[in-house]
């Protein structure tokens, strides 16, 4: 008899909590954007990506040249050795290692996770990225939206009604056409 108490009342329970969740749920307002869509969209964005590409490019010829120098200066090392007496062979292997190391610390210095690539796409891309979540937050706001999700974020999603897609109201929020 107390097992049959016991499962009514968690039965009884569970239904309580499905009921409120599903209730709760109805209630819920979801809405969808694509991040990438917009960004494709906003000429801002594509001018600091070209603006990150320029630099980039340049940072790599500069690594670039700095190994080429290296590896000549170990050919002619390799090729030359021979003829070293061996404070000279020393000599020469330290600039080869330090010449090796001076492009290890270009490479950090531009690309590294603080490096410059890093420090510039922050104070060129934050900004367009607060913009958006400004504009998406107000959006929600006028809408009385509960959730914002990024549709291109999200692997899971198989489909999505069409009327739930705001990337263009958030594109207009912003300004752009």
């Amino acid at each position: 008899m107390k097992k049959i108490f016991i499962k009514t009342l968690y039965i009884a329970f569970f239904s309580l909590v499905l009921g409120f969740g599903t209730a709760f749920a109805k209630d819920l307002s979801v809405v969808y954007i694509d991040m990438q869509y917009i960004l494709k969209n906003l000429p801002q964005y594509e001018q600091a990506n070209e603006q990150l590409t320029m630099l980039s490019k340049r940072w790599q010829k500069e690594i670039d040249a700095a190994q080429q120098e290296a590896r000549v200066m170990a050919t002619n090392y390799q090729t030359e050795q021979i003829f070293l007496s061996e404070a000279m062979r020393l000599q020469r292997e330290q600039e080869i290692v330090k010449k090796e190391q001076e492009v290890l610390e270009l490479k950090r210095k531009y690309f590294g996770q603080e490096g410059e690539l890093y420090k510039k796409r922050e104070a060129l891309i934050k900004p367009i990225q607060d913009e958006i979540y400004n504009a998406i937050q107000d959006l929600a706001n006028e809408k009385r939206i509960d959730v914002v999700k990024d549709r291109s974020a999200d692997p899971s999603l198989i489909y999505m009604s069409s009327k739930l897609d705001v990337s263009d109201q958030v594109l207009h929020k912003l300004g752009a056409k």
